[in-house]
């Protein structure tokens, strides 16, 4: 702990411990101060987000640690980022990434070193890309015109449920209740045959190589729940989807301005759910060797039903229902059930989308193909983004009806699952009407972050692609 010395014992909030005494303080030389835009990119695997909280690893915490570090702020300003008018663009989620992300404050800019300085103090996954002199009322918050971010999806997410699972027993139900079981299965078309396929040439010659009692104690646990629970998974939709409970919704952390939050940061320390809408990979409690060959036996039918969704690979048809589904989000809707703690009438739930499109060329790394999806908009609520995927997905791999999305913008309250954090990456603020006014009046350079784009380039293959391939591939399968 630090020695306070005449430091106020009522601290900020912000407040984090200074390992500087009095003396230290009081001995170093006073440098000016300059109000900058710094250019940041991280990894957020590790981090419980980005907003500095004390005693928590976030990557504001590093981040400020190292303007300390460098000599960028003073020993008298290390207790308090408030000191330094410490300011974000768009505060991201629990294990979110960001290729592009700015801060506002004030900073000792005097060495031309001082980029260097601050990178050689910080781990891998966190840079900083630059920094532009600013007018001293710059915010970075209320200059941002609008942000850019991207999700990375399996393209097997979009395959239709198993019918023996309890989603795809549900989804001919309804549609058989409702009189709409033809629309639904034209919308499936393209995927019909992929479990019947499954089946046929992988499942059943696997069933047949066992001998008979052993293939009956198999079948015993593939038809029931209870053996499914033996085995360590709730039903067939552990298998086909790797499902488990979402954690509960996270209160808005404190100290920003309303409505300034993009993805916060989670709260919970559990692990990312997977949700049944997306098929994304979860963890479940099995991993207790296998104690009879039955169990032996359910485990390599399982591992083969995930191989399967590995090798399917997207097409135009699902693909374009892919893009249909996200216009649905086009122009200025009503996201309350996109977000949590807001009724339909709170007119913060309020937002713009600019545009939503899934790049058409998708990527395959090792055995799963992925997909790009960019979003734009002004700014965007709690887990708004991961919403709008989990409910994209889910109504493009059951067959579901564009209108259930232009419906979800009433008032009628429905509960949408998260996608995991592990996809979700924020591209870029966008600072338009800021940098005509700063080269135009103000005699600034740009925020731009195009001057560092093969660094960020190459940034976001190795510290951010790697690790969402990585925690898809060595998920426990």
């Amino acid at each position: 702990m630090a020695k306070t010395g005449n430091r106020s014992a009522k601290r900020s909030a912000n407040a984090i411990d200074a390992p500087y005494t009095a003396e230290e303080i009081a001995a170093e030389e006073r440098k000016p101060k300059r109000k900058v835009a710094v250019m940041v990119g991280y990894a957020g695997t590790g981090y419980l987000g980005m907003q500095l909280n004390p005693g928590t690893k976030t990557i504001e915490g590093d981040l400020f640690a190292a303007f300390v570090a460098a000599g960028a702020i003073s020993k008298a300003n290390a207790d308090d980022p408030k000191k330094s008018s410490f300011l974000r663009c768009a505060r991201t989620d629990k294990g979110v990434h960001a290729a592009g992300n700015v801060i506002s404050l004030k900073l000792i800019v005097e060495d031309e070193d001082i980029v260097d300085r601050i990178n050689d103090n910080l781990p891998d996954q966190i840079r900083v890309w630059g920094m532009q002199r600013t007018n001293n009322g710059f915010s970075c918050y209320t200059a941002c015109d609008s942000r850019w971010y991207e999700y990375l999806l399996p393209s097997y997410t979009l395959l239709p449920p198993h019918p023996d699972s309890f989603l795809g027993k549900e989804m001919l139900k309804a549609a058989k209740e409702t009189g709409t079981h033809d629309e639904m299965s034209q919308r499936l078309d393209d995927v019909k045959d992929f479990w019947d396929d499954v089946e046929e040439g992988t499942i059943r010659p696997m069933l047949a190589k066992l001998d008979p009692e052993l293939r009956e104690e198999v079948m015993t646990l593939l038809r029931t729940s209870d053996g499914f629970k033996e085995m360590g998974y709730r039903n067939f939709d552990d298998i086909e989807n790797r499902a488990v409970t979402p954690p509960p919704e996270a209160p808005v952390p404190p100290n920003d301005p309303p409505g300034t939050q993009s993805e916060p940061s989670d709260a919970q320390d559990a692990p990312e759910q997977s949700p049944a809408v997306t098929g994304a990979p979860g963890r479940v409690a099995h991993d207790a060797a296998p104690a009879t060959p039955a169990e032996a036996a359910f485990r390599d039918i399982r591992k083969a039903y995930v191989a399967a969704k590995r090798r399917y690979r997207i097409t135009p048809p699902r693909l374009q229902k892919l893009q249909a589904a996200l216009d649905q989000y086009k122009g200025t809707n009503n996201f309350h059930n996109y977000t949590v703690q807001k009724g339909f009438g709170d007119p913060s739930a309020q937002r713009v989308i600019k545009s939503f499109i899934v790049n058409p060329q998708p990527v395959q790394i090792r055995d799963t193909e992925w997909l790009s999806l960019k979003v734009h908009g002004q700014s965007f609520m709690m887990h708004q983004i991961r919403k709008m995927v989990a409910m994209v997905a889910m109504v493009v791999r059951c067959g579901a009806p564009l209108d259930i999305i232009p419906r979800s913008y009433g008032k009628k309250h429905i509960a949408i699952p998260k996608a995991p954090s592990l996809g979700l990456l924020l591209e870029r603020p966008v600072f338009d009407s800021y940098n005509r006014r700063a080269v135009e009046n103000l005699g600034r350079e740009p925020i731009d972050f195009g001057n560092y784009e093969d660094r960020i380039n190459e940034f976001k293959d190795r510290e951010i692609y790697s690790r969402m391939w990585d925690t898809e591939e060595n998920h426990d399968v």
